[in-house]
């Protein structure tokens, strides 16, 4: 007689509240009838539950998030970037104070090299018949942003080994709740033993099935819950022997909703809504952007960088402000609705010449309309190119396009040896959007304020504060 360990898992919501009550009611209503089935039931979430582009998530810094896993009894989850290097450390701390589950943070160090109180190596789960799960989580390593914000985060394939092999020595089932990617969980999966079931995030893979490697089963459910993932293991009771292991995705359409579920969230959106009403400045005239033309807005957010930053040089896509901002008071729910990504500023050296490359570039017909998705950014183009201390004459050829006629530096010719420190954004810094800027060796990141953080800052700035 086999019996089923029935687990149910997310990854990577970013607040993405659409068909959350359809989740609760499919978690709630396996609570009520599995175990009459015989059956065990789990819930884990693998990370990036958060994002502060949603009100929700912004005006509870998190918090709201935590009590919607808490009402849909998660038993375990880990971190992902969004909340490891999104909040200050500070607000990571407070992040889980109501937590009713356990955080799994395997390589997650405070820098005085001890884990936080609140995450945990490995939590260990029984069933009725008396089968023993155990569950560890890592996040990916950005090690450059934790560092930044006073965190430590190893290398997972340094830490997991021997956590891995404790848990297999003590257990039935041995599960790693992983925000590290897919490549990253295909390596766990041939390179550590002992891992039953990877439940996998951050690459925003679907998997219908899921993926095997070796005796490893990987599951990933895409992004944005727009799936619930299902795992049925089947074991024997009486020799805890492993017989069968399948994943899939559950479509959430034709699910009902939880009631309780839809209440919660909704309050939980009117109060981080009232936290964002609080005004922060006043303009006198309204502030204009344009994804396609020089606007003053777009030049305003370029002159914060420059400020905020200290240097000489600032450059940023005007795409990263997604409205105008109208004559008046402005809120902090404003700032957020126009500028919602968890973009932080960056300082990277560059030559002159890479300068040039980057002017070119960021002025392009492609670049300004390019369609990006990810690195942070939650806007739809990049739009053009907006800078402080450097300034460009462009020409119309006779291709009826525009094309930079010269570049100049504070004033000065830009020397092409020479090194400058230039104020950029983060979401530069990844990718292939400016390869002169992601294969600097020279950055520094200034966490924890992002973009709008620097607005507001700027604003105030204006207004005499």
């Amino acid at each position: 007689m086999l019996n089923t360990l029935k687990i149910y898992h997310t990854n990577d919501v970013h607040s993405h509240f659409e068909y959350w009550p359809r989740i609760v009611k499919q978690i709630k209503t396996g609570r009520a009838e599995f175990p009459a089935k015989g059956q065990s039931l789990l819930y884990f979430d693998c990370g990036d539950f958060m994002d502060r582009a949603n009100s929700l998530t912004e005006g509870t810094l998190g918090q709201g998030n935590t009590l919607l896993l808490n009402q849909a009894g998660a038993d375990a989850v880990t971190i992902g970037n969004n909340e490891g290097i999104t909040l200050t450390k500070e607000e990571l701390y407070s992040l889980y104070t109501e937590a009713e589950f356990p955080v799994l943070a395997a390589n997650l160090f405070n820098e005085q090299g001890e884990r936080p109180h609140w995450a945990k190596i490995s939590e260990v789960f029984t069933t009725e018949d008396g089968i023993r799960i155990g569950v560890t989580g890592a996040t990916v390593a950005f090690q450059a942003f934790y560092h930044s914000l006073g965190w430590r985060v190893e290398d997972p394939f340094q830490i997991l080994p021997e956590i891995i092999a404790d848990l297999k020595n003590s257990c039935d089932l041995v599960i790693v709740l992983s925000h590290l990617g897919l490549n990253f969980d295909e390596r766990m999966a041939q390179e550590i033993c002992g891992i039953d079931l990877i439940l996998g995030a951050h690459t925003h893979h679907v998997l219908p099935e899921g993926k095997r490697i070796n005796s490893t089963l990987i599951a990933q459910t895409g992004k944005f819950g727009q799936y619930l993932g299902e795992i049925n293991i089947q074991y024997d009771a009486s020799t805890k022997k492993i017989a069968s292991k399948q994943a899939r995705l559950i479509e959430l359409t034709d699910i009902a909703e939880d009631n309780q579920g839809a209440e919660l969230l909704d309050e939980l959106k009117q109060k981080g809504e009232k936290v964002l009403e609080r005004e922060v400045a006043f303009l006198s005239e309204p502030l204009h952007v344009s994804w396609y033309e020089p606007s003053p807005f777009a030049q305003l957010m370029a002159d914060a960088l420059k400020e905020w930053c200290k240097t000489s040089y600032s450059m940023v896509n005007s795409g990263t402000l997604l409205e105008s901002l109208p004559a008046g008071p402005v809120t902090k729910g404003d700032l957020h609705r126009i500028c919602p990504h968890p973009i932080n500023p960056c300082i990277v050296d560059l030559t002159g010449d890479e300068i040039k490359e980057i002017v070119h570039a960021g002025l392009s017909r492609e670049m300004i309309h390019k369609e990006v998705k990810g690195f942070g950014f939650r806007g739809k183009v990049m739009g053009r190119m907006a800078f402080s201390g450097i300034t460009v004459e462009e020409a119309v050829l006779e291709d009826q396009q525009s094309h930079v006629k010269s570049i100049w530096l504070n004033g000065e010719p830009v020397i092409d040896e020479e090194i400058y420190k230039v104020a950029v954004i983060d979401m530069f810094t990844f990718g292939k959007l400016y390869p002169a800027i992601a294969r600097n060796k020279t950055k520094t990141f200034m966490l924890p304020e992002t973009l709008r953080d620097l607005l507001e800052w700027k604003l105030k700035k204006m207004n005499g504060q």
